[in-house]
């Protein structure tokens, strides 16, 4: 299953990347909302290589995701791939400048399933796609203006 949105800042591109790529801030929201994180790779310059194992609470169960930056093309576009026992997981967020002053964000969220159990739950959302849709681009759209406080 696929999702896609375009966000639209009065940032310029290279300070979208930045606040897109702050991954301390990042850790730390993730953090504040409830999962744990852990560091795989201790390097503190972003880029290829940087992980974390991701531990949260979905639908009353613990689940586990490795996360890893798979690409790290400043200042046009970062690729994060994640597993966790049930999905597979490929976020790309992607910087284009529409002025000096202006850029869009285009990021983009593709979950395939590892299992029977988890492509049966994802034939099921699908029935409520457009829903999901609206909820993902609400969410992107939080997530980049909370990202732009924490970065400040």
């Amino acid at each position: 299953m696929k999702f896609s949105t375009r966000i639209d800042t009065d940032l310029p591109a290279e300070r979208l990347f930045e606040v897109v790529g702050n991954f301390d801030a990042l850790e730390r929201m993730v953090i504040g909302r409830g999962a744990t994180v852990a560091r795989i790779d201790p390097s503190n310059e972003p880029g290829i290589g940087m992980g974390w194992n991701i531990g949260f609470d979905w639908r009353g169960k613990a689940r586990q995701l490795r996360l890893a930056v798979t690409r790290f093309d400043r200042p046009e576009q970062m690729m994060m791939t994640g597993h966790s026992d049930a999905l597979d997981l490929t976020v790309v967020a992607t910087v284009v400048a529409l002025t000096r002053v202006k850029s869009r964000l285009i990021f983009e969220t593709e979950v395939r399933p590892r299992n029977m159990k988890a492509r049966l739950m994802l034939q099921t959302a699908k029935l409520g796609k457009a829903q999901l849709d609206r909820r993902y681009q609400r969410r992107i759209k939080d997530f980049v203006h909370q990202m732009r406080n924490f970065a400040r």
